[in-house]
């Protein structure tokens, strides 16, 4: 399986892969250094291995990589990303921001795709950078219809009872509940990803959660005042004192994603989550004696 911060570290990324020219100059202590809408590219001819020196042409730490002397190969462009993503973003590939070390960019010129590495402080960059499967696997679910759950209880129209049991479910769908599979292909490396639903998480509005695994079990007057079996929720007290006179709750899936890149013989899973809103009129039973 992207979030906010996701969302705005892969647009930081798509800035800094964008197509760069080379260039004979630029380098700034042989490291590449980037922002989302400008990049500074160190020297890159395909004449020289990273780290090796004595020529003029040393591309650093991280520089450029690939391409033997001689070569007419393109080298790859490891740029720096500035800032950096955030802490929790999967670019970091495991490694913590206290490590001596900092998140690339890899640009390619007979490569297509979005790359990542992390590289560590003083360390050059590998030949030939790997594909990151997990980043190519979440490129095809964000291709995917992953939507939240179509809440068909508690109703908008309907009024509902203190202490009386309420059963809530979704109505299933490939698009709400899945399952979805979709595939993308990235540097000649094709990851294939199915999301299904595996929870349902309710905010009930009054403080409680309920969570579900499935989309619950429709009512039907012949269970009467029983509880649902398998997702259903008991309001303590009124609404009428809530905004509008009603509870307004939220439904939230959680997709898990499994994906796999046979090439690489790779594979894992990630989760997105997707979210739909619903309100309850909650009422109190009126007793004349």
């Amino acid at each position: 399986m992207l979030k906010r911060a996701t969302a705005a570290a892969a647009a930081l990324l798509a800035g800094a892969l964008a197509p760069a020219a080379h260039a004979d100059g630029g380098q700034d202590g042989g490291i590449c250094e980037g922002t989302a809408l400008t990049i500074t590219v160190c020297a890159s001819d395909g004449g020289s291995t990273p780290g090796a020196g004595g020529n003029g042409t040393d591309a650093g730490p991280a520089g450029t990589a690939g391409g033997s002397s001689g070569s007419s190969t393109p080298s790859c462009t490891y740029t720096r990303l500035d800032p950096q993503p955030p802490a929790e973003n999967m670019f970091w590939k495991g490694h913590s921001r206290l490590e001596e070390g900092a998140v690339y960019g890899v640009n390619c010129p007979q490569q297509s795709g979005a790359r990542t590495v992390w590289i560590p402080d003083g360390k050059a960059p590998d030949a030939a950078p790997v594909i990151d499967p997990e980043a190519v696997a979440r490129r095809a679910a964000a291709s995917m219809r992953l939507e939240g759950p179509k809440v068909a209880s508690p109703r908008a129209a309907g009024t509902y009872v203190v202490g009386m049991p309420m059963w809530m479910w979704a109505t299933p769908s490939t698009a709400t509940f899945g399952p979805a599979t979709a595939s993308a292909t990235a540097g000649g490396v094709t990851v294939t990803a199915t999301a299904k639903v595996t929870r349902v998480r309710w905010a009930m509005g009054d403080g409680t959660t309920v969570t579900c695994h499935g989309p619950g079990t429709p009512y039907a007057k012949s269970r009467g005042k029983a509880m649902s079996p398998d997702c259903g929720h008991l309001y303590e007290r009124p609404s009428s004192e809530q905004p509008g006179g009603r509870f307004k709750g939220t439904a939230t899936a959680t997709w898990n994603v499994t994906w796999t890149a046979p090439a690489l013989n790779d594979g894992g899973t990630f989760t997105e989550t997707r979210a739909s809103d619903f309100t309850a009129d909650v009422r109190e039973v009126q007793v004349v004696n």
